[in-house]
Formats: structure tokens, C-alpha cells, sequence
């Protein structure tokens, strides 16, 4: 695929590395690579910024050139865009971009496809997308994990709508994790920890509990780990822990190359994006 000067660059975006088919094809765009300006622009001094969301208060014209920048780097002219509602529904992409294509919109936090050239798609802003895929390129997944979705069970849902549609074991799926906030910027109440804890398997409550730590105050305040959490569902899928990649990013802390809700409250949004190529 070509692209001109304006188009969206892979350096602007980060790649999944996982040992996959090449068929599976998956990108997460930063805040760099676009025509939004300040507040939504992008985190260098006069660079224009990649906001994907129609939410957020930026120039509507402004943002379907962004998006039309982030579809250029895939092999399809739509993208399953959702209405994401900090919940545990899983859609199929091929009926989110019929509606779409209706005017319609779905309420939900995460596709899957088994379809080659059907974009599944979240946005982000600190809660966490994460990637799925089987080893063949057989079917892959997009799910919006906010601290709800992946309380509730987003990421298992997902997954096992993506090894379903592969019909392979959920054990041989492999999963990304997306840039989110950091275990030391995820800051919240003793209700979040009370959420994870009771989801919980009753063998995992303890390493749930791990994955919060004490930041003081009163009430009672915790530093999250979003990525341990994340990771401990995974396993709870049956995904070995060395076929989940990712996770290594800060959105709060990352201010030039990432959006961040937390950080400045208005501001853009990033797209974690997969896709099966023909």
C-alpha cells in the first residue's frame, strides 16, 4: 500500500510484535499524524493531531480526516466504529459497519471478525485496548477494557468470541495490550479494588489484590494496575502469559505521544485497530 505525504505514517503508530499469520494485520495509533490542533494536537510544537472521536470537541471535519488517515493504513474503506458504553457487549464488525452504513450506531465495547478486510476498532483515551488473534489469522478482536468492561468480563467475552470464530482453544490465542494509564497514575477508590476482588476466581483474589496499592488518604485511595489485571483475565481465559505482548506504556505520563482523559480531561481519542488481509 502507498500513501502520500499527508497520510497517516506507520511510525506514527505502534505494531503489535506477536508471532501471527501475516494475514493478521493490527496498528494503535498515537496522537501524532493528523490535522487536529491544540487541545487535540499532536504533543509537538506545531503537529497536527490524530483525535478520532467524534465526542470530544474537536472540528467534526477535523476528525473524519483523521480517521480517514487511520483507515489509509489498513486494506479496508470502513472500520467497525462503536458507541462505546464502558460495558461488556461484544458485536460482530460486519453488522456494526451495515449499521453504520444505515446511520445506525451499536452500543458496545468490542468486535470480532472472521471476515478478511473488516477493521475491529476501539478508541481510548487511558482505558485499555486489547488485540486479539489466533496463530493462523483465522478470526481476530477489538475490545475497550475501562476498569467496568474488564471487571465485568470484556476481555474473556472477547476472547472467546475470537477462538469460537477461529475454532481453536481460547490457549491458543495471543492478545496485545494496548497503551493505557500506568499502574503510577491509576488512581482510585477502595470501590474499584472491592469490584476486581469479588469478580475475582476465588484462587486469583489474592493476586487481584496484589495488583492495587495503597496510595492513603481517606477514604481510602489505590495505584491500580491496569495491565496486571488485564493479564490475570487472560489467564483466566487460559492464555499463556507468553502470548500476551504489550502493556509497557503510560497514557498520563506519556504527554507528546499519547492522548490522556485522566491527564487533561478534553482531549483526543486513539484507535487500536485489527483486520485479516485477503
Amino acid at each position: 500500500m502507498t500513501s502520500n505525504a499527508a497520510d497517516l505514517q506507520p511510525k506514527d503508530c505502534l505494531w503489535p510484535q506477536w508471532s501471527a499469520s501475516s494475514r493478521v494485520r493490527a496498528f494503535v495509533t498515537t496522537r501524532a499524524g493528523g490535522v487536529s490542533v491544540a487541545p487535540f494536537d499532536g504533543g509537538a510544537p506545531g503537529a497536527g493531531g490524530l483525535n478520532l472521536g467524534f465526542s470530544s470537541g474537536d472540528a467534526p471535519d477535523a476528525v473524519r480526516e483523521n480517521r480517514r488517515r487511520a483507515l489509509a493504513l489498513t486494506t479496508s474503506r470502513h472500520a467497525a466504529w462503536l458507541e462505546q458504553i464502558h460495558g461488556t457487549q461484544v458485536e460482530d464488525a460486519h453488522a456494526v459497519i451495515d449499521r453504520l452504513a444505515k446511520g445506525e450506531r451499536t452500543r458496545a465495547d468490542a468486535s470480532v471478525t472472521d471476515r478478511a478486510g473488516v477493521v475491529c476498532v476501539v478508541m481510548t483515551a487511558d482505558c485499555l485496548p486489547v488485540l486479539f488473534c489466533d496463530d493462523e489469522g483465522r478470526a481476530v478482536g477489538a475490545a475497550h477494557a475501562g476498569w467496568r468492561g474488564l471487571a465485568g468480563g470484556i476481555v474473556e467475552k472477547t476472547g472467546e468470541r475470537v477462538a469460537a470464530l477461529a475454532c481453536v482453544p481460547a490457549s491458543k490465542l495471543n492478545a496485545f495490550l494496548g497503551p493505557a494509564i500506568g499502574p503510577a497514575a491509576f488512581e482510585v477508590g477502595e470501590d474499584v479494588l472491592d469490584a476486581f476482588a469479588a469478580a475475582a476466581q476465588p484462587d486469583r483474589r489474592d493476586t487481584t489484590k496484589a495488583a492495587f496499592r495503597a496510595a492513603g488518604g481517606a477514604p481510602a485511595k489505590y495505584f491500580a494496575d491496569i495491565y496486571a489485571l488485564a493479564r490475570l483475565r487472560l489467564a483466566d481465559l487460559g492464555v499463556d502469559a507468553a502470548r500476551i505482548h504489550g502493556g509497557t506504556h503510560c497514557t498520563v505520563t506519556e504527554k507528546a505521544r499519547f492522548y490522556s482523559y485522566r491527564r487533561d480531561r478534553v482531549t483526543g481519542r486513539m484507535a487500536a485497530m485489527i483486520w485479516l488481509a485477503d
